[in-house]
């Protein structure tokens, strides 16, 4: 891995040199940036990060799922400075360049459908997916979507229409792109629609849709598409019920309605196949992707099926979009993927899920855990029985994590989410679990001395 790690425990306050460049960051960078703790980087490696103060921490986060083959692999970084020294940029709206033609035809070949399939590149994932929009109502000359509550496609305007995981996220920005109609996501362990979890939950949810927006509100023919992350991201990594996908899929084709899969946060091999829609043995019309495509660089993409991209030459296009430096980024990612890193996401994911689910057991904070691979959620509540979230208790434990020396991040209003990245070792998955066992102890021990003041 590298540098032996300094054993220096970090703190939740900064030392001199991150508290002098975090001043600086407030006065010249937009105060929108939600920052989650004090970590000011210097330099990574793996799965290892040190701060600028020499300060050594294991990261389960990996910027929200981006750096998959862990920090700088040496062959990333070896494929950028190859690329860099050909040329840096020539517009792919204008010109060609093989670096972009052959990541496109390795998207082809991994598209988690049998159609013939094309790509078109974007900067992000919220540029994916409003490429998406475009692409569908390009496609079906229909209007209208369809997405699920909790879920997040971005903050640009159109993908933040879709967006419904936190308020503040729209607040301030109204009006948004009309045609979006939000419906519950099927939460085993936070069911709507029914007052328990049933064995054919993600069927209600699509009854739902059916008898009530397209035979109620919401004409089915002027539906182009519905959104839908595999498994649910930034609104708590909630994996559905295995009945939920086919019954979508079959409602869609029933409808001529396109099912847009949104696999920003859980493709590029996280939950131990390419596409965490591959676990539920469906096919979408359109994929979104981005965030681990490229190992860190700016890179985003829309997989559809060949015989949907039929928008003339101007209907669309990017300045940056494949950009060959991040191509080349993503080459070297996808070869490090499938020559091991998947398999690794899938046994030691299995391992941490393994050994989350036994920190349940002995920790009462813990209400719920669930995931696939690399992408593991931990329901924190402050009453198991009665399922209470607490936001509270879970920045806590982010914090208190932040100063043991494991970097975490929430999703939801209560949820601490796994992320590491798909090189991560059993030995370090223990490790993570040792500090994340220490730390629950502690916050619990605090959770019952105010419990008992109060």
């Amino acid at each position: 891995m590298g540098e032996t790690p300094n054993t220096q425990l970090p703190s939740s306050q900064p030392a001199l040199r991150a508290q002098t460049l975090i001043e600086r960051d407030r006065v010249v960078l937009s105060p929108s940036l939600p920052r989650s703790y004090a970590l000011v980087i210097d330099h990574a490696q793996g799965a290892d990060v040190w701060d600028v103060d020499g300060k050594h921490y294991l990261d389960m986060m990996t910027g929200i799922a981006v750096t998959s083959t862990g920090h700088s692999h040496p062959e990333v970084v070896q494929a950028i400075k190859d690329q860099a020294e050909k040329f840096l940029h020539i517009c792919l709206a204008d010109f060609h360049y093989e670096v972009a033609v052959e990541l496109a035809e390795k998207l082809v070949e991994i598209a988690p459908f049998e159609e013939d399939a094309q790509v078109f590149f974007t900067n992000s994932g919220a540029e994916a997916v409003e490429t998406a929009i475009k692409l569908a109502r390009y496609a079906t000359g229909r209007r209208q979507f369809i997405a699920f509550q909790g879920a997040f496609h971005g903050r640009t305007i159109g993908a933040l229409s879709l967006t419904a995981s936190k308020f503040r996220q729209k607040e301030g920005f109204f009006p948004l792109m009309p045609g979006v109609t939000h419906v519950p996501y099927p939460d085993p362990y936070r069911p709507s629609l029914v007052d328990s979890c049933c064995d054919n939950y993600g069927e209600v949810i699509v009854n739902y849709i059916e008898s009530k927006l397209f035979n109620g509100m919401l004409p089915a023919s002027d539906v182009a598409g519905i959104f839908v992350e595999p498994i649910l991201g930034e609104g708590g990594y909630v994996v559905p019920p295995p009945d939920f996908f086919p019954a979508l899929r079959d409602l869609c084709d029933r409808y001529g309605v396109l099912l847009i899969a949104d696999e920003v946060q859980s493709g590029m091999g996280r939950t131990g196949k390419w596409w965490a829609i591959e676990h539920f043995g469906v096919e979408p019309d359109i994929v979104t992707t981005a965030k681990g495509l490229a190992s860190g660089m700016p890179l985003g993409a829309v997989i559809a099926r060949k015989s949907l991209m039929t928008w003339k030459p101007g209907a669309h296009g990017s300045t940056f979009g494949g950009n060959p430096v991040s191509c080349a980024a993503s080459l070297a990612t996808i070869r490090l993927i499938e020559n091991g890193l998947m398999e690794n996401a899938r046994t030691v994911g299995e391992h941490l899920l393994e050994q989350v689910a036994d920190l349940m057991v002995q920790h009462p904070l813990i209400g719920d855990v669930r995931g696939l691979g690399m992408m593991i959620g931990l329901e924190i509540v402050s009453d198991r029985d009665a399922r209470t979230p607490s936001h509270d208790l879970r920045d806590r434990i982010v914090e208190r994590a932040f100063e043991e020396g494991l970097l975490l991040l929430g999703a939801g209003d209560s949820i601490i989410r796994l992320m590491p990245p798909l090189m991560l070792s059993k030995e370090q998955a223990d490790t993570a679990i040792d500090i994340l066992d220490r730390v629950l102890s502690s916050v619990e021990e605090e959770h019952r001395t105010l419990a008992a003041v109060g």
